[in-house]
């Protein structure tokens, strides 16, 4: 049998590596949200470019959410605000001037950060 790390389907992003990062995560049988941040990394300047490393940031942001929520709750990463819908809905109702805009889209996550879960905008 052919060894299936010498194969890439779709594209060519990961034959200049040295490694090609599925052989990495499996060899070191790393978790799901692990190996897709290694993964985006790795592509990011052949491939997806700034979206891949945004894409490698949300699952670096699950695995801080999934392993570490106790530290991170108000470190850097944490603003220390807890908020839900109806703040959100209270502050629309309170401004002036300021156009605000949410949609609470109940449609699980799987981490529950509030940057998934409630989405705010606003113009002035």
């Amino acid at each position: 049998m052919s060894n299936p790390y010498d194969t890439q389907v779709g594209g060519d992003h990961y034959s200049k590596m040295k490694i090609q990062p599925s052989e990495f995560i499996n060899k070191n049988e790393m978790l799901f949200a692990e190996g897709n941040a290694i993964k985006y990394i790795c592509r990011h300047a052949s491939k997806g470019r700034l979206q891949d490393l945004q894409k490698a940031k949300h699952y670096i942001d699950m695995i801080i959410e999934r392993d570490y929520a106790d530290e991170a709750k108000g470190s850097s990463i944490d603003s220390g605000v807890d908020i839900n819908i109806e703040d959100v809905k209270s502050f629309a109702a309170a401004v002036e001037d300021v156009k605000v805009s949410y949609s609470d889209d109940d449609t699980p996550t799987g981490h529950g950060t509030l940057s998934d879960d409630i989405k705010v905008s606003y113009e002035v």
